[in-house]
């Protein structure tokens, strides 16, 4: 199900990306708030669409958007749910559901989207920060990657 090398593969793939460490933490951030989404067999497709769009590294889009995995889809739903049902000033239910289709989805959306929305907001901002500090980190251990990463946040841009 999960394959750890082939995670930490694409973890040192990224880290390694000559790009800023900025721009690679902006698209893991926005592929975070992607997999919190409700839109399940959708996530890679938006991603990419998303890179497109904002100008995102679409490795670190991508990436970000399989964080949520089977193991954490189920509790991240029923939590999304909760939420938007509290923020929406209704009592708090349990989630019942068939599948993760959309067809069972649908009549619990408004709240599923509202919840998942705060949720993976939260979420995309604290991948961000943690995305941002590992790939200092890890370059700061290249001494010609530590120095091109120090130009590029001074200059506050990529540097060719």
């Amino acid at each position: 199900m999960l394959d750890k090398e082939k995670w930490k593969k694409r973890f040192m793939a990224i880290l390694s990306l000559d790009s800023h460490p900025g721009h690679i933490a902006a698209g893991f951030a926005v592929g975070v708030f992607i997999s919190f989404t409700p839109f399940f067999g959708l996530h890679t497709p938006l991603a990419i669409a998303a890179a497109f769009i904002l100008r995102l590294n679409k490795l670190t889009c991508i990436t970000g958007a399989w964080i949520n995995t089977p193991i954490t889809v189920i509790p991240i739903l029923g939590l999304s749910y909760k939420l938007g049902r509290i923020l929406r000033g209704l009592p708090p239910g349990e989630l019942h559901l068939k599948g993760l289709e959309w067809q069972y989805l649908e009549k619990h959306a408004t709240s599923l989207l509202l919840g998942s929305s705060i949720l993976g907001f939260i979420a995309a901002i604290l991948s961000y920060f943690a995305c941002y500090y590992l790939v200092v980190r890890f370059r700061q251990k290249d001494e010609s990657l530590a120095e091109l990463t120090q130009e590029m946040e001074v200059v506050g841009e990529e540097i060719e």
